[in-house]
């Protein structure tokens, strides 16, 4: 899995940069299916950041949350939330997809209902 972190319109500390990939790094156990990261970090207005996160998934389309807070790291939690949520939802989609019957064990199981009552 690949983790990429870029800004525009300025530069974030190394520090800062270590913790918002720490952070990303705890995305992939929620879905093992993630394939790339990408964390775009606008700084343009200072007093109110920007952050967009799009999260490359196997089988699927990106995912995309977007935030704007007063503060660097709490835009990057607010983001983080919002994939965490998409997430969740996707492989929960995806385990009741396998779970449930297919459009014809349905047929099927109907058909032999009819015989019976018959």
């Amino acid at each position: 899995m690949q983790i990429n972190i870029s800004t525009r319109h300025g530069q974030i500390s190394a520090p800062t940069r270590e913790k918002i990939h720490a952070k990303l790094e705890k995305l992939p156990r929620l879905f093992d299916r993630i394939s790339a990261i990408d964390l775009t970090i606008d700084v343009e207005h200072r007093d109110a950041p920007a952050v967009d996160l799009q999260v490359s998934v196997k089988h699927k389309h990106e995912l995309v949350a977007a935030s704007r807070a007063g503060d660097l790291l709490a835009a990057v939690d607010d983001v983080t939330e919002k994939m965490e949520q998409q997430l969740r939802k996707h492989k929960e989609k995806i385990r009741d997809r396998h779970r449930a019957p297919g459009h014809r064990q349905v047929a099927i199981e109907k058909a032999n209902e009819g015989r019976k009552d018959a």
